[in-house]
């Protein structure tokens, strides 16, 4: 009796052990990315993609490339990744490439990207712009040196970066939905738009759409503005947080309910 006893413990402990192992424990799913990139060649998409889809390698992603938005046309596959970048200005998408798209990120796909790419990728397409949470309208003075000022600095996406540092390139005015938690800014000087002297107009946000982390920044007009260390910083730390790997959901932004509180 006292054999089978201890016969049964010595088996019951090797099975602790092997169940509490490394060898027995399954696999961590590798996260993964689809860049997609396209549309204008003025805002070097390719160049700019190059710049992030090793940089996400080497935080651990799969990443696919296409230069087709007919990657979006598998829906199934679409649900299964992580990531999707988004990088196709002024260039028309078709209505189930686009569906396919919201609807991906609806289930909880991150989306991210930047400038044009992803903030005037597709002027006609409203429920697009909707998820994206803004869009481009104009850029007075065209390339112009102007501050960016970082709004939140406890965020992680912009966390230990400089308060505020300086680019010289596209000052992106923009049509912004209301609920998105907003990042940083920049204020225009109204040297190129007299009556748009002193507006604060959002640079860098995230959003949910559905189920999905959106991220967006209007930096990157080219692949040089990635040269300054903090519009690189914010876009890679972006990528992260739209893909779930670090940060939380953004809180329940209305900008415009203190307007309706009784004074």
């Amino acid at each position: 009796m006292k054999t089978k006893t201890l016969l049964a413990t010595v088996v019951l402990g090797v099975s602790c052990l092997l169940v509490g192992s490394p060898a027995a424990q399954a696999p961590k799913k590798q996260r993964t990315a689809l860049m997609v990139w396209g549309g204008w060649e003025g805002h070097e998409p390719k160049q700019c993609a190059d710049i992030f889809a090793p940089w996400l390698e080497s935080q651990g992603f799969k990443v696919e490339i296409s230069h087709s938005l007919d990657a979006y046309l598998d829906l199934d596959k679409l649900k299964t990744l992580d990531l999707i970048v988004h990088i196709f200005t002024m260039s028309d998408i078709k209505p189930e490439q686009e569906k396919n798209l919201e609807e991906a990120v609806k289930s909880g796909v991150g989306l991210a990207g930047w400038h044009g790419g992803l903030g005037d990728a597709h002027r006609s397409a409203v429920e697009y712009q909707f998820m994206v949470g803004g869009q481009w309208v104009a850029h007075p003075g065209g390339v112009i040196d102007y501050d960016v000022d970082i709004t939140n600095p406890g965020d992680p996406i912009t966390k230990g970066l400089k308060r505020r540092f300086h680019m010289k390139s596209e000052q992106y005015f923009m049509q912004v939905d209301p609920i998105v938690d907003v990042l940083a800014t920049t204020t225009f000087s109204g040297q190129h738009a007299p009556w748009i002297d002193g507006l604060v107009m959002p640079v860098v946000w995230k959003k949910l759409y559905g189920k999905g982390r959106v991220f967006y920044t209007s930096l990157g007009h080219v692949a040089a503005d990635f040269d300054v260390p903090e519009a690189r910083e914010i876009v890679q730390r972006g990528l992260l947080w739209a893909a779930r790997v670090m940060g939380d959901d953004p809180p329940k932004m209305n900008i415009y309910a203190p307007l309706l509180k009784k004074k």
